[in-house]
């Protein structure tokens, strides 16, 4: 067999193992929460390389169809009707659901007023009391998102002397503050000098960011933007048609 034939036999087999697993998922023959084979048993069931599988697996996970956890397995996620963009979500179960090691960092935390422009929207009344915090997420050690967050103090007072040791600021106020209305904007930029030094980037490489609002009862929460490699990160969210 020639190269090229070789390597379209491997795509040929990596799509058949992508598809059986995502017929599975989407049917229910794996409920969420079911346990999937792990790789060298889903290699040997294919007669391929768990190199393959690798590969298969990271494209389930990214797709949010599975969980990966290092020594524990894969399992089934529950699926969602609604548009993974519009979730309130945990930087920290994207890194999981890849298989990486995840850790966050508060690189900087202090409390201030609003100044009368601000680069994150809504912006209050100036002089409204935020508490403003940068969080670095890590995947295995290296950097994945650099979070800056404002957290309206007159909303959350409590987290006034949080040091947010135990959880990131976005877990913590999920877990503090109910919140009735959210929004997500998606957008790319060019990485600053500032930014692209916390992230291990060269200035001017892309970023995907996703700036996140937050309400409670027309109050604003919190306004955070997360932003990540360009080259590293993609959205993507399945899907079906709503059913009246």
């Amino acid at each position: 067999m020639s190269g090229e034939d070789s390597t379209e036999a491997t795509r040929s087999l990596h799509e058949t193992i992508l598809t059986d697993l995502e017929t599975r998922i989407l049917s229910g023959d794996w409920p969420p929460g079911h346990r999937v084979p792990s790789e060298l048993e889903l290699a040997e069931t294919y007669g391929c390389s768990r190199m393959t599988v690798n590969k298969v697996m990271t494209q389930l996970a990214q797709a949010g169809l599975v969980l990966r956890r290092r020594r524990a397995g894969s399992v089934v996620l529950p699926q969602r009707s609604q548009n993974a963009v519009l979730e309130i979500h945990d930087v920290k179960e994207e890194v999981l659901a890849v298989g990486g090691w995840y850790r966050h960092e508060i690189l900087g935390r202090r409390r201030r007023t609003m100044e009368p422009v601000e680069d994150l929207e809504p912006v209050p009344v100036p002089g409204v009391a935020v508490l403003d915090v940068t969080c670095l997420h890590t995947n295995d050690g290296a950097p994945f998102c650099l979070e800056q967050r404002l957290i309206f103090l007159d909303a959350v007072p409590e987290a006034r002397d949080e040091a947010f040791r135990d959880k990131a600021p976005g877990v913590w106020l999920l877990a503090h503050v109910p919140w009735s209305e959210a929004e997500n904007e998606i957008g790319a930029v060019a990485a600053d000098p500032g930014t692209a030094a916390r992230l291990g980037l060269s200035e001017g490489e892309p970023l995907l960011t996703m700036t996140r609002r937050t309400w409670k009862n027309g109050e604003p929460v919190t306004v955070a933007r997360f932003s990540y490699p360009g080259r590293m990160h993609r959205l993507k969210a399945r899907f079906t048609p709503s059913q009246s």
